[in-house]
């Protein structure tokens, strides 16, 4: 790490201090959102601070190192999307422990890319629920965005949706759901796609 992104990283994590938000922090807490350090700092705040910084790939590679709530949000904003290739991709996942953080990578970050579809639905497949939380939040953002799938990822996704909403995890069942509400907002032919494939399970 060089001097000046080591410096950067000392005055970012100076001011988590001050915008501390404890209550926010416990919370998080009790509802079962585990990092090493959380400040509790509201998202509006890191969102603040990382339109001061601007996007720095040096940068955004050291905060995700570490297991602090904030600096990995932060990653996720300063992120250059243009320079997060494949490689690194698997290198943050594998750092991935939160629902939240699925979420706001997903969105802030991942939803950017270019491959981000193929992510999407070979996340939505893995056996490992950060994965599959994290491929369902991209999925949602892409269908959001209009990104309409061919046939045969209309099949692998509602296949995998099935799956996971006749599942026990009620986190992904939620995340599996929310897909599949913004999947049928594509259009009255895709709604009726999906009643069919998901017919018996009374969701739609």
């Amino acid at each position: 790490m060089n001097e000046q992104i080591h410096e950067k990283l000392k005055t970012i994590k100076q001011s988590f201090r001050l915008l501390m938000n404890g209550v926010a922090s416990q919370s998080m807490r009790q509802k079962g959102v585990s990092y090493k350090i959380n400040w509790g700092v509201p998202l509006p705040e890191l969102q603040k601070m990382a339109a001061e910084y601007g996007k720095d790939y040096g940068l955004a590679v050291e905060l995700w190192k570490e297991d602090i709530r904030e600096c990995q949000i932060l990653a996720t904003l300063v992120m250059p999307a243009e320079k997060m290739d494949a490689d690194l991709v698997d290198v943050w996942m594998e750092r991935l422990r939160t629902q939240e953080m699925a979420e706001l990578l997903a969105f802030n970050l991942l939803q950017h890319l270019d491959f981000a579809p193929a992510l999407a639905y070979q996340w939505i497949a893995s056996d490992r629920t950060m994965y599959q939380l994290c491929g369902y939040q991209l999925l949602a953002r892409l269908f959001a965005r209009r990104m309409e799938p061919n046939e045969r990822g209309i099949n692998e996704f509602l296949d995998q949706a099935r799956t996971t909403l006749e599942g026990e995890d009620l986190s992904l069942r939620h995340a599996a759901y929310n897909c599949v509400l913004g999947f049928c907002e594509l259009g009255p032919d895709f709604e009726a796609v999906a009643k069919k494939a998901l017919a018996g399970l009374n969701l739609l």
